[in-house]
C-alpha cells in the first residue's frame, strides 16, 4: 500500500462533514510508513541534478528569502546561458544557522508526491500543488501568517512545532478588499507533529512553525485551491454572453425612466439564472472539463501510438467530464478541450475517467473493439496533452 491510500482514506466520511474548510484537524500516523513520498536522498538528487532558480528554491529567514548569491554561485554556460548552482558549502551552513529550505511545486518532480497531489485533486475537485520544507533548527522561517488556500500537511521526517490561532477574517482572499488582522492572544491550538502524521489547516487560519529543538525536520504542504462565490459569478457572466441582454450596450446616456426599465429587465434575467438548480452542478462540471492537465510527456511516440496491447495508457487530469452526446456519441471533456467520439469508445473513456492507468489490450477488452482502435483514440489524447503512454 502506497501512502497516498492511507493519506486519502483518512481525509473522507467524519472529516468532509465536521471540519473540512471549518477547522484544523491532527491525524496521528495517518501515513505511518512515509518513505514512498519523498526521502533525504531523493530530496539531494532533485536539488543535484535540477537547476532550481529562486523563488522555486529557496532559504528562508523570518519570513525573508535570504539572496541567492549568499549560497549559489552564478554560472555560465560556453552558449551564454546564466544560472546559479548551488554552492553545497554556503547552502549547508546556511541551513545549519536557521534558515529553513523551501522548494515549491516538488510534485512536478517526483512521481510518489505527483500521485499523492493527483489524488487529493480528485477527491476536492480542485487544483492540488505540493512544495517541501526542510529545518534543522527552532528559528521559523516564517512568521506567524495565514494561507489563502487549504493545506494538508505530511511530517516526513523528525517533528515539527506547531502553534494555530484560528481567523481574524472569515474567507480571505489573495485578491481582497482588505487583509486580515493579526491575531492577538494566545494560540487555540499547539502541538507536535512527528513522522506519519497528517494536518489538515483551513485558509486563513494563522498559524506558525517551527522545528522542535534538536531535531530536523522534512515534511510537505499540499495546497489545494480554493472555490468561491466570486468564481461562480466569473462562470456565471461568461455564461451569460449568450442571452442577449446581457450583451446589449449599457444605457448609460439614456434618461432615469429607461435606466430603471433596463435594470429592471437586467435583475429580473439575472434572478432567473441564479435560481436555476442546476447552477452550481454546471459550474462543477465546468471546472472539472476545464481544469488543467498535468504535464506527461509520451516519448518516444512523438507521430502516434501503435497498435500495441502492453502499452499503458493514463488520463493526465484527474477529473474528466463523459455523457452522452446525439446521434449515437459520446462527448468527452478533459483539460479544457472537447471531443466527441463514437459511441463504442464509451467504455475506453470511462476507464480512464476513473484515474486509473490501463494497457491498451484491456481498454480493448473493456470496450469490446480492436487495439488499433484504441490506439487512435490514445493518440488524439496524448497529442493534445491530456493522456500519456508509456511502455507496459
Amino acid at each position: 500500500m502506497t501512502t497516498t491510500e492511507p493519506v486519502v482514506g483518512r481525509l473522507g466520511g467524519d472529516f468532509l462533514a465536521q471540519a473540512f474548510r471549518r477547522r484544523h484537524q491532527v491525524f496521528p500516523g495517518a501515513a505511518h510508513d512515509v518513505s514512498d513520498l519523498l526521502t533525504w536522498e531523493a530530496l539531494n538528487e532533485i536539488l543535484a541534478s535540477q537547476r532550481l532558480e529562486s523563488p522555486r528554491l529557496r532559504l528562508a529567514v523570518g519570513g525573508s528569502a535570504l539572496d541567492q548569491g549568499g549560497y549559489t554561485t552564478a554560472t555560465t554556460s560556453r552558449r551564454g546561458v546564466r544560472w546559479h548552482r548551488l554552492n553545497t558549502g554556503e547552502f549547508n551552513r546556511r541551513l545549519a544557522e536557521g534558515a529553513t529550505l523551501v522548494l515549491d511545486a516538488v510534485d512536478e518532480m517526483h512521481p510518489p508526491i505527483r500521485a499523492l497531489a493527483a489524488a487529493l485533486e480528485e477527491m476536492f475537485h480542485t487544483s492540488a500543488q505540493a512544495n517541501a520544507y526542510a529545518s534543522w533548527r527552532p528559528e521559523s522561517g516564517f512568521r506567524t501568517h495565514w494561507d489563502d488556500h487549504d493545506t494538508i500537511i505530511v511530517q516526513l521526517d523528525g517533528a515539527k512545532s506547531w502553534r494555530l490561532f484560528g481567523l481574524t477574517r472569515p474567507a480571505p482572499l489573495h485578491l481582497d478588499t482588505e487583509l486580515p488582522e493579526e491575531p492577538t492572544g494566545e494560540p487555540i491550538d499547539e502541538f507536535v507533529l512527528s513522522a506519519g502524521d497528517v494536518l489538515y489547516v483551513p485558509r486563513g487560519h494563522w498559524h506558525d512553525v517551527a522545528a522542535v529543538p534538536g531535531q530536523r525536520s522534512l515534511h510537505l504542504t499540499f495546497g489545494l485551491g480554493v472555490t468561491t462565490g466570486v468564481d461562480l459569478l466569473t462562470f456565471l457572466a461568461d455564461d451569460l454572453r449568450g442571452t442577449a441582454l446581457f450583451r446589449e450596450d449599457l444605457p448609460i446616456l439614456s434618461g432615469p425612466q429607461e435606466q430603471a426599465a433596463y435594470l429592471d429587465m437586467f435583475r429580473k434575467q439575472l434572478i432567473a439564472e441564479l435560481e436555476r438548480p442546476d447552477l452550481l452542478l454546471r459550474f462543477a462540471a465546468h471546472a472539472d472539463g476545464t481544469e488543467s492537465a498535468r504535464t506527461g510527456l509520451s516519448l518516444p511516440f512523438v507521430d502516434g501510438v501503435p497498435a500495441d496491447a502492453s502499452l499503458t495508457m493514463r488520463l493526465l487530469t484527474p477529473r474528466a467530464l463523459l455523457h452522452e452526446s446525439e446521434e449515437n456519441r459520446v462527448q468527452f471533456e478533459a483539460g479544457g478541450q472537447s471531443w466527441t467520439f463514437a459511441a463504442a469508445a464509451w467504455g475506453v473513456l470511462e476507464a480512464l475517467a476513473d484515474g486509473e492507468a490501463w494497457s491498451l489490450g484491456e481498454l480493448a477488452h473493456l470496450a469490446g473493439l480492436k487495439v488499433d482502435l484504441v490506439a487512435d483514440l490514445a493518440s488524439e489524447l496524448v497529442g493534445h496533452g491530456v493522456a500519456q503512454v508509456l511502455p507496459g
